[in-house]
């Protein structure tokens, strides 16, 4: 979808050619006379235009209008919320007509919250899902204008949206395709697509180069499936090179049967959903190459099927990860904390400014926050603030849980350093704190988007959350300056040889602890 930014006020967008002309009018006074706005302030004194946010009035070809439809919509106090439910509300009246040429006018003055929301809300409520139906509908919307009063003043953050749109589409895309149509292998193909952009690198590891690295844990999750394993590695570069990078690490398990801890198998198709931690990286990474922020960014997606054959990893069994540390893997339905683990023990190279951790992690975190915030854990409170600010500014919220030493009574094991589950309660702050554990020596954050990476029933399908709240955090710090430390030399550059395990002993170790192959 073409998004357009004009200068327009309501009495100027009644000339305006388009199918649709949604008018987004607020409760302060509408004090203009122009036919639209009077009209829209009879209709709110009779009661027909509520001031809650999301209430409609339709109208088919008033006096004075080019556009043959318009729609009324209320915005309430003009708040990004409430400019979210308006525009969601009148692009999902409207598109039932099949409008090619829309346009979204504010009644009143509007900042660039309030603009970034309308579009990527109009985004969301227009988009299709096509890629394996053999008879596509794609969304009649092509081009969609926004009018403001002073365009110049919401231009930067008009841009943002738009590339925070592509982002977003970008990781329902790869969340909504069918576990056969998004294989590790081709979350490796389409990450590679992304370093077509600007200033964007990328490097995908295979088992061989996994297994080199030690990471155990990662591999063993792995080992019962026929797709190959693959270990992505995006970079961003925006900023000097010795600017200490925001790693992020996105969970990419492409189908989850739950392995030898069988998932019951109704709704175990939307275990396709499980790799959306992965898909949210790479929708930030598409986003970054339109934007191009003063920031360095990492990208690592650990990515593989969990499922059943001889070669399954087993209740019981103890792994070695990258870190050194065994694990016993009590039930094999928790193995996204098990590639994870991998990942963030990897992270430590980049010497990063700070790391966050993306997952479709625990059922529990449903059962906390349901599908509105997604599950906010951190070691630190600058950046657990920071993005608690994201989610608020981007409409992507998420909630702050817990993290106290005493939920992790419950990970200890007899037979290996940590087990992977604790008991039901608290489940998502015990997977929490086990994550904790690998992530040690850098400031941390965990986002568990079990809740709100995916929406089911008649509206199943990805929400591509959380990119618009990664998108916002990165580009604040960018505009913010922060003054990271330096980074050390890695040894992950194009050319060199992936670094080797912490030791001869632990890689060892973990070769012991794989099932022979």
């Amino acid at each position: 979808m073409d998004f357009q930014l004009k200068t327009l006020t309501v009495a100027q967008a009644a000339a305006e050619k388009s199918d649709v002309l949604i008018v987004l009018v607020g409760s302060a006074p509408l004090t203009t006379k122009d036919p639209l706005s009077v009209l829209a302030a009879s209709a709110r004194k009779a009661g027909d235009l509520p001031d809650k946010a999301g209430k409609l009035l339709a109208l088919y070809r008033p006096d004075d209008v080019v556009a043959s439809r318009v729609v009324f919509a209320a915005i309430g106090d003009g708040k990004p919320a409430s400019v979210r439910s308006g525009v969601v509300a009148a692009v999902n009246a409207a598109k039932a007509h099949g409008p090619k040429r829309v346009v979204v006018v504010f009644a009143q003055a509007a900042d660039g919250a309030a603009v970034a929301c309308a579009v990527t809300a109009a985004a969301d409520a227009s988009y299709v899902y096509t890629t394996t139906k053999s008879k596509a509908e794609p969304r009649s919307i092509r081009q969609l204008t926004v009018g403001v009063a002073d365009a110049a003043g919401v231009s930067a953050a008009f841009n943002e949206a738009r590339a925070t749109v592509l982002g977003i589409e970008l990781a329902k895309e790869w969340g909504n395709r069918p576990a056969n149509h998004a294989t590790p292998t081709l979350l490796g193909e389409a990450a590679k697509g992304l370093a077509k952009l600007p200033r964007i690198k990328c490097e995908v590891l295979g088992p061989r180069e996994v297994e080199k690295l030690g990471m155990g844990s990662f591999a063993a999750v792995a080992q019962g499936s026929a797709e190959p394993l693959r270990f992505i590695v995006l970079r961003y570069q925006g900023a000097a090179k010795d600017q200490a990078p925001v790693v992020l690490v996105g969970k990419g398990i492409t189908f989850d049967t739950g392995g030898v801890s069988l998932k019951p198998a109704a709704e175990m198709d939307e275990m396709k959903f499980d790799m959306c931690g992965a898909a949210s990286v790479l929708g930030t990474f598409r986003a970054l190459g339109e934007i191009q922020p003063a920031i360095n960014v990492v990208g690592l997606i650990p990515s593989c099927e969990n499922m059943n054959d001889g070669r399954s990893v087993k209740p019981g069994d103890v792994v070695t990860s990258m870190s050194g540390q065994t694990i016993e893997v009590l039930n094999t339905d928790a193995e996204g904390r098990l590639i994870l683990c991998d990942a963030l023990t990897y992270a430590k190279r980049f010497d990063p400014a700070a790391v966050i951790d993306i997952a479709t992690l625990t059922g529990a975190c449903v059962v906390a926050l349901g599908g509105v915030r997604s599950g906010l854990f951190s070691s630190d409170e600058t950046l657990a603030a920071a993005l608690q600010a994201a989610g608020e500014t981007s409409q992507d919220r998420c909630w702050r849980l817990p993290l106290d030493d005493d939920y992790a009574e419950g990970l200890k094991s007899n037979f290996a350093d940590v087990a992977n589950i604790a008991g039901r309660a608290g489940g998502a702050i015990t997977a929490a704190k086990f994550l904790q554990r690998f992530a040690g020596d850098f400031a941390w954050a965990h986002l568990d988007i079990a809740g709100t990476a995916w929406k089911s029933g008649a509206a199943k399908g990805s929400t591509g959350r959380p990119v618009g709240l990664l998108v916002s955090y990165l580009t604040s710090r960018a505009a913010n300056g922060a003054a990271d430390k330096p980074a050390k030399s890695d040894k992950g550059e194009k050319g060199e040889k992936p670094a080797k395990a912490a030791s001869k002993t632990s890689e060892a170790t973990a070769r012991k602890a794989r099932p022979a192959k």
